[in-house]
């Protein structure tokens, strides 16, 4: 290689690559400049809409970490932009191989759920119904309030004329035949 850096098609690019291999930091800004906005329409129009940015300073990077393998076979220009197509195609195989990510909000995971869910969710409601219907009066009573209606031992006690112990153990005989009912 010459003075000058041979192949680099545009005379004004072939100054500038000369300038920074002699250490002119200004040139690399220069060159920068020159051929950003072309990289950037380059990396929209092939689907790097979001990370476009970040995909052109990378082409850059590797650009001029690897001038020196810069054989001139075609402009700069051109050598950029399969620098930046080899830097788009290795992300799209990587992101094939990443197992894609599910983020699910805490108001879907609590709203949504699929027909499989919905149909075990019924039978599994139909299973509790029955259970609820093996408690005696008492209990059913004291499970309902306390499960359905939210209310607590102290308020189910005014409710079904007894104390707030009874209530509780009530609950828990409840609970106890419940899952008997439901593990058989």
């Amino acid at each position: 290689m010459t003075d000058r850096v041979r192949g680099a098609g545009d005379p004004q690019d072939a100054e500038l690559l000369t300038r920074w291999k002699a250490g002119d930091q200004r040139a690399a800004s220069m060159l920068v400049e020159r051929h950003a906005d072309a990289l950037a329409r380059f990396a929209f129009s092939c689907g790097a809409r979001d990370d476009s940015d970040e995909l052109v300073q990378d082409t850059f990077v590797r650009a001029f970490a690897s001038l020196d393998g810069f054989r001139g076979d075609s402009s700069f220009r051109t050598w950029l932009f399969t620098i930046e197509r080899r830097l788009l195609l290795d992300r799209r195989r990587a992101e094939k191989r990443r197992p894609p990510s599910v983020e699910v909000s805490e108001d879907a995971a609590a709203t949504e759920y699929d027909a499989l869910d919905g149909l075990v969710a019924g039978e599994s409601a139909e299973q509790v119904r029955a259970a609820v219907g093996t408690l005696t009066p008492t209990q059913r009573e004291v499970f309902v309030l306390r499960v359905t209606e939210g209310l607590s031992y102290k308020e189910i006690a005014e409710a079904v004329g007894s104390t707030e112990g009874a209530a509780r153990v009530h609950y828990h005989n409840a609970l106890r035949g419940i899952k008997e009912f439901l593990d058989d």
